[in-house]
């Protein structure tokens, strides 16, 4: 399912989200609408539709539920890796405990947020976009310092 909620606002998100629930979906747009965002989006339920989400749009943020029946957190995240995309990864979670929130920030989880408190969302955003956009530049700059070293 794809959708864009367009709104005139002046900050501009690309969102990939793996979700089974089309509710929660909603309810998160709500709140990115809430929080003044125009929001480009794509909802996936299974790795196959992941990777060719991956592969034909790059999104700023990816929003993962924990668990669903068809995938999880976990091969969402080896799903990015493979990839081989730099793409902050937030996961949303009505219940996890505090071994798996562990896995999933060591497997590569920027932040992990309660479905309950998606008040937390916005900043998480922000700090992760910032952080992408260093580490891009990051890299920009020490391939160009490479360039400039083989000449």
């Amino acid at each position: 399912m794809q959708a864009r909620l367009l709104t005139p606002r002046t900050r501009r998100l690309q969102l990939l989200i793996v979700e089974d629930s089309e509710v929660d979906t909603l309810l998160l747009m709500r709140q990115l609408n809430a929080d003044q965002y125009e929001v480009e989006w794509e909802r996936v339920e299974t790795a196959d539709a992941m990777r060719q989400a991956l592969h034909m749009k790059h999104p700023d943020i990816i929003i993962c539920d924990y668990n669903f029946p068809q995938f999880s957190a976990e091969e969402a995240l080896q799903v990015l890796e493979t990839s081989g995309l730099d793409v902050p990864f937030i996961v949303l979670s009505g219940t996890i405990g505090e071994d798996s929130a562990v896995t999933l920030m060591k497997a590569g989880a920027r932040d992990i947020i309660h479905k309950h408190h998606l008040t937390r969302l916005m900043p998480t955003i922000e700090r992760e976009r910032a952080q992408a956009t260093l580490r891009h530049e990051n890299r920009r700059i020490r391939a160009q310092l490479e360039d400039n070293v083989t000449r």
